[in-house]
Order: structure tokens, then C-alpha cells, then sequence
């Protein structure tokens, strides 16, 4: 695990020679994940369902433009948790 700052087309040149050929994992929230995608940097997105009520929020990802790109590939149930992955196009 390596935490950094910059513009993410910088940081994944490193992340992806770092990675060997293997996946990369980002953490960070919707925003972080929308700055990889608007590079055209993102090709999958791994949401965890959490039975949590609350009053409001922010949107998960908050740019539009990645629901529109977005193509659900799986649903996987882990006991009382929801695991949703989309692939982006």
C-alpha cells in the first residue's frame, strides 16, 4: 500500500509498473475513482452494499457521465452485505 497526491495519469504510470501486470486497487472515495475514469483510466468498479440507513448523502460516484458508462457484470451477497461490480466502456 503507497499513498500519494497528483494527477492520477502521473501516479498510475508508477502504480501500473509497481502492479507487474497484476490489478490495481484504488481507494479514495467516488471523486478519486471519477478523476481515474475521466483520464480513461478506470475499467471496473467494485461497490459494497452495507445495510446502513441514512438521513443523506453524497452520491457514490458523482459524476454522471460514469453512470452512463457504467454496464453491471455481477451481484454477489456476503451474508448481510451486497457486492456490485460494473464495467465501464
Amino acid at each position: 500500500m503507497r499513498f500519494v497526491a497528483g494527477e492520477v495519469a502521473a501516479v498510475h504510470e508508477q502504480m501500473v509498473a509497481a502492479a507487474a501486470g497484476r490489478d490495481i486497487w484504488i481507494v479514495g472515495g467516488g471523486d478519486l475513482a471519477g478523476q481515474f475514469a475521466d483520464a480513461g483510466l478506470l475499467d471496473e468498479v467494485i461497490v459494497g452494499i452495507t445495510p446502513v440507513t441514512l438521513g443523506g448523502g453524497a452520491p457514490l460516484l458523482p459524476r454522471r457521465i460514469l453512470a452512463d458508462r457504467m454496464r453491471l457484470v455481477d451481484v454477489e451477497r456476503m451474508g448481510q452485505f451486497a457486492k456490485l461490480v460494473y464495467r465501464l466502456s
